[in-house]
């Protein structure tokens, strides 16, 4: 059992799980979500990723296998494909429910960022509007967190707008790593079609683009902090980057800008909560 159990972390995608679903607590927190809406947003959007890491690792399962991915537990035999398959279907039911206690309205958003998130694991992947997906569920991530407040308020554009522009730019910095295992097994989504050097731009000039966003778009001059931000954003991408090469020339997998990019957006949420600059 226990070995079932670290298999399915393990295949869930642990890491941006971990950084989607604590950045949404963030954005609950600042919004003005009482302890219990935190507590359902917070499992709303852990459902939600969970179901989209099982579903997309047991989609890939052969192509994984195929270029050797031992990290991956379905590809390498140690997680079951009926068990993955079982656990995506069963979260992917569960995602809306905290949502719907909060408001219908709530729960319809989270839905939606849930269905095109999985639009993407199957069939948008291998095509040129892979990035769509991204966009949109992470765009629809804030909409869900301020709709979810008593009387359901309108989400700000800018905030909606931000989340869209970082989901992107996360879409170009996940894909980094596996664009030569990718291209080996058919894989030709956007980033592919850019190649290295145009995700690596893509990646670092839409993660700005999304904290200019933030720290320009609330009412009001932009504070320091804001400003502050914007110089991380635009700095520390492309410095993990340079510094990542050296896992390149190893021969390990160049997670560093992945992991820049969502260092950068916990940052920003942090400074964009601390501003109370929100809704």
């Amino acid at each position: 059992m226990s070995q079932v159990v670290l298999g399915l972390v393990r295949a869930s995608h642990p890491e941006p799980a971990a950084a989607v679903t604590t950045v949404a607590a963030l954005l609950a927190w600042g919004v003005g979500h009482p302890p219990a809406g935190i507590a359902a947003v917070a499992l709303t959007v852990l459902a939600s990723q969970l179901a989209i890491g099982w579903v997309n690792d047991r989609l890939d399962a052969d192509r994984d296998a195929a270029v050797g991915r031992r990290d991956k537990p379905v590809a390498n035999g140690r997680l079951r494909r009926r068990t993955v398959t079982v656990a995506g279907v069963l979260a992917a039911v569960v995602t809306p429910l905290p949502a719907f206690a909060l408001h219908p309205a709530a729960a319809l958003w989270a839905t939606v960022a849930l269905v095109s998130a999985l639009l993407y694991n199957w069939p948008l992947k291998s095509t040129p509007a892979s990035v769509l997906p991204y966009a949109v569920s992470f765009g629809a991530l804030p909409a869900f967190v301020v709709l979810a407040l008593p009387g359901s308020p309108t989400p700000p554009a800018w905030l909606v707008a931000a989340g869209a522009l970082l989901g992107a730019g996360a879409h170009f910095a996940n894909v980094l790593p596996d664009l030569a295992d990718d291209t080996r097994t058919g894989v030709r989504g956007l980033p592919h079609r850019l190649g290295p050097s145009g995700s690596r731009a893509a990646a670092v000039g839409l993660l700005l683009a999304a904290t200019a966003t933030l720290a320009l778009g609330p009412p009001g001059p932009p504070s320091w902090a804001g400003l502050a931000a914007i110089a991380v954003a635009a700095v520390v991408p492309p410095a993990v980057w340079y510094a990542g090469r050296a896992a390149s020339l190893r021969g390990e997998r160049p997670v560093a800008i992945f992991r820049a990019v969502m260092l950068v957006a916990l940052l920003d949420v942090v400074l964009l909560v601390a501003s109370g600059r929100l809704v």
